[in-house]
């Protein structure tokens, strides 16, 4: 068993438990690590894909792996004149969506920009509330996974959005099985001062939250990551508080912090990582183009989580 398998296996055994394979939509999907995970998903049951974009370069994609007698569905689009050829590859993969013939989207090779704005797009029917990114990693000296968000969407929310960003973690986790999880605001110290705006903020949303729960969970902030992920950091500080060192997940403040801490974490420190969209009609795997296939591969199954009953 891979470790990537051991960390996320309570998420991997919820999207085996589909009662059939989710119908994976990939916008994009000329590419060697996309295919990879995607294939892996369909070995196991996870889901069928529907592989959208290029023919021609999915069909060299498909050769290079030896998967051309895999189960699954090409949908060749032409790029018009005026746009952009993977603009046209998330347009289409949305449009397959809105047919009934798709359970799940998954970013393939278009960029970040690319792949949110048809999305955000009202007409395309994917919007269900505020969107955001929730990330899940699992850190080595960490004994649960730990969810992140936003770390793509939300560029500087409000207090409110952050509210609804709250809404959405909470919405997530309870998908995988988590319920009422514990959620830290991060901020740079743990005292609030009007000279940081962060911490005033998060000591703001969780009075807001004491006065009327946001969502079903218990909410701490502000707080610094030491004391969020350390027990002992907690101790010799003076901090009390029972969720120090085992929050299920961290409020950020804004999206540079947020994606700061994921690539970090999943680039310096070999982070097992994923992403999801929340706030979105189904459930949508926002994976990087550069990401490995464990990592796309995790993010596919987060979604097929969701889909579990």
């Amino acid at each position: 068993m891979h470790i990537y398998e051991k960390e996320f296996d309570f998420v991997i055994q919820r999207a085996k438990s589909l009662k059939r394979p989710a119908r994976v939509v990939i916008a994009g999907a000329d590419l060697e690590n996309i295919l990879q995970a995607v294939f892996e998903a369909e070995s196991h049951g996870i889901c069928t894909p529907v592989l959208v974009g290029n023919g021609p370069k999915i069909r060299a994609v498909l050769e290079q792996l030896n998967c051309q007698a895999r189960s699954y569905e090409i949908v060749h689009v032409e790029a018009d004149d005026a746009g952009s050829e993977h603009h046209d590859y998330v347009t289409r993969a949305l449009a397959i969506i809105n047919e009934g013939r798709g359970d799940i989207l998954l970013r393939g090779n278009t960029s970040t920009r690319e792949f949110l704005m048809p999305i955000l797009d009202k007409r395309n029917n994917m919007v269900n509330g505020l969107v955001s990114e929730v990330a899940l990693l699992k850190v080595p000296y960490y004994d649960k996974v730990l969810a992140l968000s936003d770390v793509s969407v939300m560029i500087n929310p409000s207090e409110g959005q952050r509210k609804k960003i709250i809404k959405n973690i909470v919405s997530v986790l309870n998908h995988l099985g988590i319920q009422r999880p514990s959620v830290a605001v991060l901020s740079l110290v743990e005292k609030p001062s009007f000279h940081m705006r962060d911490t005033v903020e998060a000591q703001n949303i969780v009075r807001a939250h004491e006065a009327e729960p946001i969502a079903d969970c218990d909410l701490v902030g502000p707080i610094p990551w030491d004391l969020i992920v350390s027990k002992e950091s907690a101790r010799l500080k003076g901090y009390d508080c029972p969720f120090c060192g085992e929050f299920d997940a961290v409020l950020m403040p804004n999206v540079m912090a947020g994606n700061t801490v994921m690539k970090v974490l999943s680039m310096s420190a070999n982070v097992n990582c994923c992403g999801v969209l929340a706030g979105t009609r189904i459930p949508t795997a926002i994976t990087s183009r550069s990401s490995s296939p464990e990592q796309v591969y995790l993010s596919l199954c987060v979604c097929a989580a969701m889909l579990a009953e």
